[in-house]
């Protein structure tokens, strides 16, 4: 088997081979943002915007951590878990030495944009003096792999690997907005910048693996895996509410503000609208390659209210 990776570009493009150390500079007192205001759904809520001032920047710079140390732990306990068993051989897959060379270079990639991640943390904590508040990603992590368990009870390495496939075929306004606002410190673009470049070779693997195992499977195994993918999306973009209240209440906000904050600020039309869009690409790859044509497939996807 072999995924259709750009391989021969890694060497001159890889982040991790040709992007320097981002460091933060002399921006924080220009007043350059954290993270654009659009991409933080309470940010404007009017509770939020009478905090003063340096609570509301507190705020947004946490806002900020946590996407960072969600990065980190993502990629190194679900995407890595999975592309060092194909690099390893261990996978189950029958795949090319080309393809495990390839999962290597991903594992390489994720545990760069990991180090990054946690880099750019520890700079503008030192520089603020704003803490990150403690990430706890366990729940996060129960959760995804409760999917694939009920669904794929038997099968749990592929129930890893679809997680990956679901997750590097999204495509996410983080990715694309926060390198484009000028307003946001440049160490912080610079850095979603890389990964997002980085990320798109990342999606071909994917996209390309997952046509050829899916390819291989029974028909019986073909329907359990249609209505394991839109849990697994819905799973994978369904917001983390824990560390949003935890941040809420660290900028003062008292336990009946932050609920309502909260109800007011992630709607569920809101967050289903969300996860249509990131969604769309990894949408598109499922039904290209008939997932939604198999019994059950495409009203698995429709009652996730993936489909528009």
């Amino acid at each position: 088997m072999s995924a259709a990776a750009p391989r021969r570009e890694w060497d001159e493009r890889a982040g991790v081979r040709t992007c320097p150390r981002r460091r933060l500079g002399d921006e924080l007192d220009a007043g350059q943002l954290f993270f654009p205001p659009a991409l933080v759904p309470y940010g404007d809520h009017p509770r939020v915007r009478a905090l003063p001032a340096p609570r509301r920047r507190a705020l947004f710079a946490r806002h900020l951590y946590h996407y960072l140390d969600f990065t980190t732990q993502f990629e190194t306990r679900v995407v890595n878990r999975v592309t060092e068993r194909i690099a390893g051989g261990r996978s189950g897959l029958d795949v090319r030495t080309a393809t495990r060379l390839d999962a290597y270079r991903i594992y390489v990639d994720e545990g760069y944009h990991s180090l990054c991640s946690l880099d750019v943390i520890d700079q503008l904590s030192r520089a603020t003096g704003i803490a990150p508040a403690p990430y706890d990603f366990a729940p996060f992590l129960a959760r995804l792999d409760a999917v694939g368990e009920g669904a794929l009870p038997d099968a749990g390495r592929l129930a890893q690997l679809l997680q990956v496939v679901v997750f590097e075929t999204l495509i996410t306004a983080i990715l694309n907005d926060v390198p484009k606002d000028p307003r946001v410190l440049t160490v912080v673009r610079d850095t979603v910048r890389d990964h997002a470049r980085d990320e798109g070779r990342h999606h071909v693997f994917f996209a390309g693996l997952f046509r050829e195992v899916w390819a291989q499977q029974p028909a019986a195994l073909r329907g359990r895996i249609a209505r394991c993918l839109p849990g697994l999306i819905r799973s994978s973009l369904l917001p983390d509410l824990r560390p949003v209240r935890a941040s809420l209440a660290a900028a003062g906000l008292g336990p009946a503000d932050v609920a309502a904050v909260v109800a007011d600020s992630y709607p569920a039309d809101r967050v289903d609208e969300g996860i249509r869009t990131a969604s769309r690409h990894a949408v598109r790859l499922f039904e290209e390659t008939g997932v939604l044509d198999v019994p059950g497939g495409r009203e698995a996807f429709s009652t996730a209210e993936l489909l528009r």
